[in-house]
């Protein structure tokens, strides 16, 4: 497929998506789509607790904007490109490609936008229903990414990955788990990093431009239109998220995109470069994850505050300076991640 027509449809999903999301502002603040237990839950003085509290009348749920009209475009893109005899390539059964790369989309959408209603509209508070405790949460993460893993095993033939300098490692039924472990780590990483202004969009915009490249280089047509469409709508939503932010992608986009990420990577034959890609995003989730498992084992502590963004915060660093320089760290990392995929 020419680089012209994927071009074309970056700016047609830029497009479609800079025409809908003003309105979806708009909608979202009357539905008040945002954080109405701030104030409650960050009562303390800390970092974190003061840089939450700013946010806390900012609408989040432009993860399901991105979705509909991703979903939306491909649905109807894709079957035109086949009727007016456009080539079309894959490295694998086109169904079964679209299936698993949906499935991702979806699947973790729909997790993330029940956390979000439930939070936002205080199900938990008025109806007296907690909703799913984070242990449930992460058990339903599991289920899907495993799911997932199945289906690019099974159904795609995927059973080995590529290490450079080293060679192809055959990993037989053992790549379903090392599938999902790579699936549940991004889908929560994306999710922590969604913290300040502009960071974790901006840091996938680079990623995916990556991807894309990659995609292109191998003649995945059906990954090349969605990583096109997945491109528009998300600089689109930028525009809205870049300090000050009018809109935040909530769980629903940010558990959805992290997975999704992921997926993109293993239908690349690159696990390597999705951890050196989504470095920044790991560096968030393991800070996270070690200030939890610390206070739990050790009974206090193992940073000042986390995740690594708000580290930063508490140093003194401004929120578009920690963004602005994230996204050139990540420029880099795109690049050294696209060099070593030649070896």
């Amino acid at each position: 497929m020419s680089t012209s027509l994927l071009l074309g449809l970056l700016l047609l999903s830029f497009i479609v998506s800079s025409l809908a999301i003003v309105p979806f502002i708009s909608l979202l603040y009357k539905l008040q789509f945002f954080k109405k237990k701030t104030s409650i839950h960050a009562a303390k003085k800390d970092t974190a607790s003061n840089h939450i509290r700013t946010k806390s009348r900012t609408p989040e749920g432009a993860g399901l904007l991105i979705l509909i009209i991703v979903c939306l475009s491909f649905a109807v893109i894709l079957p035109l490109l086949k009727h007016f005899g456009f080539p079309i390539s894959q490295v694998y059964p086109i169904n079964d490609e679209i299936n698993v790369i949906f499935f991702t989309f979806i699947s973790f959408a729909l997790l993330g936008l029940y956390d979000d209603i439930v939070k936002y509209f205080e199900l938990d508070r008025d109806l007296g229903y907690a909703g799913l405790k984070t242990k449930h949460k992460f058990i339903i993460q599991w289920i899907l990414a495993l799911t997932i893993g199945a289906l690019m095993y099974f159904n795609l033939g995927i059973n080995i990955i590529n290490i450079p300098l080293f060679g192809v490692i055959t990993l037989g039924k053992w790549f379903i788990l090392v599938a999902a472990f790579l699936i549940v780590l991004m889908a929560n990483s994306v999710n922590i990093t969604d913290g300040l202004d502009g960071l974790a969009g901006g840091l996938l915009m680079i990623a995916l431009f990556g991807f894309w490249i990659l995609s292109a280089s191998i003649l995945d047509t059906s990954l090349s239109v969605f990583l096109a469409l997945w491109l528009g709508s998300l600089i689109a939503f930028l525009y809205f998220n870049v300090f000050p932010a009018r809109i935040f992608l909530g769980d629903v986009g940010a558990l959805s995109f992290g997975a999704t990420f992921a997926v993109v990577g293993l239908l690349l034959g690159k696990i390597v470069v999705v951890f050196v890609v989504g470095f920044l995003f790991i560096v968030e989730g393991l800070s996270s994850l070690l200030q939890i498992a610390s206070v739990k084992i050790r009974g206090r502590r193992l940073f000042p505050v986390a995740p690594f963004h708000y580290l930063l915060l508490k140093i003194g660093w401004s929120e578009t300076k920690i963004v602005k320089r994230a996204w050139l760290a990540g420029i880099m990392i795109i690049v050294f991640g696209i060099w070593i995929s030649t070896f």
